[in-house]
């Protein structure tokens, strides 16, 4: 029986314990109060892994899937003139109703040979100096840039951190929040950590109904901050990275709903949905004087978290 199974039978339970109750005349409203508490939490729990379920799905439309649906043409585009090409993170140069536009994603494999190829979504170093050499292309000639996120995070292996990781994605975080183009941010599954900010600075930032977004992954907070790796369920709720969540935390400026049952039951109708989107905030968006854009994104960044003294 799967968890939101179990939380519905629990429901049920509950309300013939009341019933029985009633009829009975016994107070257990206490009880009662406890056990709906508890059945919250699982109910938050199952609502948030269920997610990220989903959000880790293989057959979820990858960024080359919905750049294939949302674009009339596609070239892709590769190296970053310093190191090499990144397979993990890609990037080109495509046709959105006519309008051109520079498209930057992480890129999942769907089956063993070409997630091996492709490092699973995470990226090295090059990967993000592709990005930003394509970022900086973009603003150049004058065209918006749209970034599709779908990465646990970036690769933290040896050769990664010899070749500068840290400041790699550091430099995106900087040299993004200041490029004087439109740029759209989409969270298509996975948004992790800063291997999903590396491409996820813009002037609007959205999340797919079933994407999460968060600053570790679930198993990893519940072996480092629970010190049990069997909570990862639990802390999915208690992370809040659904995207409900994210956008009641005026991270993201709004949710696309995907069709029933996931993106990934009907890839095309999500795709038509992010484009829909995209087209109509390109139309927002590029009339704008490029250094208000800049202003504007600035001043969104800072606004993030709560300070304390």
């Amino acid at each position: 029986m799967s968890d939101m199974e179990n939380v519905i039978t629990g429901y049920e339970e509950i309300e013939r314990l009341e019933r029985l109750a009633k009829q009975t005349g016994i107070d257990i409203s206490a009880e009662l109060k406890k056990i709906t508490s508890k059945l919250e939490e699982t109910t938050k729990s199952a609502k948030a892994w269920q997610r990220v379920e989903l959000a880790r799905n293989p057959d979820r439309p990858r960024a080359l899937d919905v750049i294939k649906c949302i674009c009339d043409d596609f070239i892709e585009l590769h190296g970053d003139r310093h190191y090499g090409d990144d397979p993990a993170l890609i990037g080109g140069i495509g046709f959105i109703n006519g309008i051109p536009v520079t498209l930057i994603g992480n890129q999942k494999g769907r089956n063993l040979k070409e997630t091996l190829m492709r490092n699973g979504g995470m990226a090295n170093p090059e990967g993000y100096r592709k990005a930003l050499r394509l970022a900086k292309q973009a603003e150049k000639f004058h065209r918006p840039i749209i970034t599709l996120i779908d990465t646990q995070g970036a690769y933290p292996g040896l050769g990664a951190e010899e070749r500068g990781i840290g400041e790699a994605i550091a430099m995106n975080l900087r040299e993004f929040s200041q490029l004087k183009t439109p740029i759209i941010c989409i969270i298509i599954g996975e948004g992790g950590s800063g291997g999903a900010l590396g491409i996820g600075v813009g002037d609007k930032v959205y999340m797919m109904e079933n994407a999460v977004y968060s600053v570790i992954s679930p198993e990893g907070y519940a072996s480092i901050l629970l010190r049990d790796s069997t909570q990862a369920k639990n802390a999915a709720a208690m992370m809040k990275i659904t995207s409900e969540d994210v956008l009641s935390l005026k991270i993201c400026n709004g949710v696309i709903s995907e069709p029933a049952g996931g993106a990934h039951l009907d890839p095309a109708e999500a795709s038509r949905r992010i484009k829909e989107v995209i087209v109509r905030d390109l139309q927002d968006l590029m009339p704008r004087n490029p250094a208000v854009l800049v202003r504007y994104r600035n001043q969104k960044i800072r606004k993030f978290g709560h300070f304390a003294e």
